[in-house]
């Protein structure tokens, strides 16, 4: 089940990050969610603007958090390297943490986001090999590279929905 974040969830959600975190530090992607990134304030955001999320199981305990909204985001106004596969409007998935318990997470999650968009963005770090196989997995196309508002770079990916999830 997928449901709003409400601010009652903050400290579930920062527990999951802090999950995350760690499972990337574990598998080498040591630079990815370093310096306190994604912060308080970011996740703050997004509950109060509505862009996050909880995946739960039926009884309600939480396996994962994400961030999805309406483009378009800034940082992907500029791409290198290659090009986007369309420039209609789309979502985008950030953020995305879950617990060590956690199997089908970003099936779950496209499928969600699938019933607002046809069409999503993400990015992910370089070092983020478990992000980028499930990418692979799912159909998503490497378009190029985008950058931070900070100037760190990430790979863009997009997937057009042909309803095969």
């Amino acid at each position: 089940m997928i449901r709003p974040s409400t601010p009652a969830d903050f400290d579930v959600i920062m527990q999951l990050i802090e999950e995350g975190r760690q499972k990337m530090i574990a598998e080498g992607n040591t630079r990815q969610w370093a310096n306190g990134h994604p912060s308080p304030e970011v996740i703050e955001d997004d509950i109060v603007h509505g862009h996050s999320y909880l995946l739960t199981t039926d009884a309600g305990t939480p396996l994962a958090a994400f961030a999805l909204m309406a483009g378009p985001d800034p940082t992907y106004a500029r791409i290198d390297g290659g090009r986007w596969l369309n420039d209609e409007p789309y979502y985008v998935i950030h953020r995305i943490a879950s617990s060590p318990k956690a199997h089908g997470v970003m099936r779950e999650v496209l499928r969600f986001a699938f019933t607002m968009t046809d069409n999503i963005r993400i990015d992910t770090h370089r070092d983020n090999q478990t992000m980028r196989r499930l990418l692979a997995h799912y159909g998503f196309t490497e378009c190029g590279i985008i950058y931070l508002a900070n100037g760190d770079e990430r790979l863009a990916f997009q997937l057009i929905n042909h309803h095969t999830l």
